[in-house]
């Protein structure tokens, strides 16, 4: 009889379940891809229902193809995307589920930047608000939508809403809950002040009780027992921001070590004993139950490939070859010291400016799809280069880093990320990092591991590296600089662009 996790991974779309064992070895992976919906620009949402029938899915169907008995799975930790806002009823039903790629809030973070708000809430939570955060959504239904707003009982982030459809506790944890700048830092609680900042004061009742990432939020009921296959009593915790997760997932434990997830978002993060106050630093985060992440991040990564794929390449098939596969070969034909067209990854939009568009530039008629993949994966990387050095000026400093999400599944895009920001690279062994945290987390809450690091020393690995490629330095600086200059360039334009959507 052995010992099993099941880690679960929330994203904004897929959901996946994987059953890990103690050395961290996958036995078995079910996902599900739901469907996001976007009934008025900038707006994205999902059907909670869905949510938590993907869940109830992927749970059965996780544990079928493991062939192991379901009592022993002795714990269950859940990841998921951090901000955005999903919310029960008075009734505790599902009431709505907003994305972390949602702009509707543009609005109101452009007017609290007038007023100095986010002066306000930075002596509090040591960040600023943005459009998707959890509080500018909260902000934006209760003066848009104040029939909704009057009907939440209980606010989430998506994998709380997750642990609650199996537990039936209303409970978020400290690393979710300080990534969208709802926490006192380094208090790690709710705070009167903050709330009344974002003109919210009257919502504290609506927020619900914060544990730390790995206590044990609850127990799988009968009834979710009946509907997957758990044992019903099985431990689940709190869980945690998938990016902390990844973290975990990827082996990056130790104090001034650096993770980097290529994902929907371009995540670069450090971990650090004492908070870094620096109003630079887009998001704080907790980590374990003392330490910290310093978190630069945006969702301008690997979401701009999925994009290109899906609109042009989706029907593509060359030699049995994914689209995916396909699109880095190409990347890979192209001399990185040769003519390339810039791209900026701002399909929705970029962390200093809610109204900046992706685009190419530079495109002439000797140019192939080649290298307009070679620009896009570039472009991408540039920007999470542009985090890393906010990073490095803030004094969160690292000379080596993990690299994981979907672009780290590529041959070429792990070498690029080393050439541009310099630092050698390291790919961990398991692909679906975020599940694998989470399952680390939650045999650390059981007592199997003493602390992340013991987890991760046991059920992580790297498998692939990358040294940075001197030679290329000159031209990828090059790139980069008019990466700047044009995106600089735009910024008026784009804001009329903005404006005119507005009136339509």
């Amino acid at each position: 009889m052995g010992k099993y996790i099941l880690g679960l991974d929330a994203g904004n779309t897929v959901i996946k379940a994987i059953i890990f064992d103690m050395t961290g070895r996958e036995l078995a992976l079910a996902a599900r891809d739901g469907r996001s919906s976007m009934p008025k620009p900038g707006h994205v949402e999902r059907d909670l229902g869905e949510l938590w029938r993907n869940a109830v899915d992927v749970i059965g169907q996780c544990i079928a193809q493991a062939g192991i008995n379901a009592g022993d799975i002795v714990a269950i930790g859940c990841a998921g995307h951090g901000n955005g806002l999903y919310a029960l009823g008075r009734d505790g039903a599902p009431l709505i589920g907003i994305q972390s790629l949602d702009t509707r809030g543009v609005g109101i973070v452009d007017e609290w930047a007038r007023q100095n708000v986010g002066d306000r809430t930075y002596v509090h939570c040591l960040q600023r608000p943005w459009a998707a955060q959890t509080p500018t959504l909260l902000a934006w239904l209760k003066r848009s939508a104040p029939a909704l707003f009057n009907r939440i009982g209980t606010v989430f982030l998506c994998k709380d809403f997750v642990v609650n459809r199996l537990t039936g506790a209303r409970s978020t944890d400290t690393s979710d809950m300080s990534g969208c700048g709802l926490l006192q830092m380094p208090g790690r609680r709710y705070e009167q002040d903050l709330l009344d900042a974002y003109g919210l004061g009257d919502c504290m009742a609506i927020l619900p009780p914060v544990l730390e990432s790995a206590d044990i939020a609850g127990h799988i009921s009968s009834e979710v027992a009946a509907l997957t296959g758990l044992r019903a009593g099985t431990p689940v915790i709190a869980g945690l921001f998938d990016v902390v997760a990844s973290a975990i997932g990827s082996g990056v434990t130790r104090t001034g070590a650096a993770s980097i997830i290529a994902g929907t978002w371009s995540i670069n993060q450090v971990i650090t004993d004492e908070p870094i106050r620096d109003p630079s630093i887009f998001m704080l985060s907790t980590f374990d139950r003392e330490r910290y992440l310093a978190i630069e991040s945006s969702a301008t990564s690997a979401a701009n490939l999925e994009w290109i794929v899906r609109e042009f390449l989706e029907h593509t098939r060359e030699a049995d070859k994914s689209p995916f596969e396909l699109a880095s070969e190409l990347v890979a034909s192209v001399d990185p010291e040769g003519d390339i067209p810039i791209y900026h990854p701002f399909l929705y939009g970029s962390q200093q400016n809610g109204s900046a568009r992706a685009g190419f530039y530079g495109m002439a008629g000797w140019h192939t799809r080649a290298h307009m993949l070679r620009a896009l994966f570039e472009g991408v990387v540039f920007e999470h280069r542009r985090h890393v050095e906010t990073l490095h000026k803030a004094g969160a400093r690292f000379d080596t880093a993990v690299l994981s999400g979907g672009g780290s599944r590529s041959q070429i895009w792990p070498r690029i990320f080393a050439d541009v920001l310099g630092v050698p690279i390291t790919v961990a062994r398991s692909r679906e990092t975020g599940a694998l945290g989470a399952a680390i987390a939650a045999a650390t809450g059981v007592g199997l591991f003493a602390d992340f690091n013991a987890g991760a020393t046991a059920m992580t690995e790297a498998t692939r590296h990358y040294a940075p490629n001197p030679a290329f330095a000159s031209a990828y600086a090059e790139r980069y600089r008019l990466y700047g200059e044009i995106q600089q360039a735009m910024t008026p334009i784009w804001q009329r662009i903005a404006a005119r959507q507005a009136l339509s």
